[in-house]
């Protein structure tokens, strides 16, 4: 169908957008496990454990659901073949 073949390409305000939705998603994140540690619910070793390994994978998921909800994402239409020229090397 030829409505399928048009493609609009996110702009600024999507890239506005995700901006702050990743500035938001962060701080969301720090204040739950501020909240988790001052009310006693984790300890220290947790609390670090959650900011070292688990905030990271957090963060990507939250570009993730951010990255597809604002039309980032690509498909395999939008791959295009590399060739190398002559003078590259």
């Amino acid at each position: 169908m030829i409505v399928d073949s048009i493609r609009i390409e996110p702009g600024q305000a999507a890239a506005q957008a995700f901006r702050l939705g990743m500035y938001v998603g962060a701080l969301a994140g720090l204040v739950v496990i501020g909240l988790l540690y001052w009310t006693g619910q984790v300890g220290p070793v947790l609390a670090g454990y959650s900011l070292l390994l688990l905030f990271p994978v957090y963060l990507v998921f939250v570009a993730v659901v951010l990255s597809r909800w604002l039309g980032y994402n690509r498909d395999v239409t939008s791959l295009r073949p590399v060739r190398r020229t002559d003078g590259s090397k």
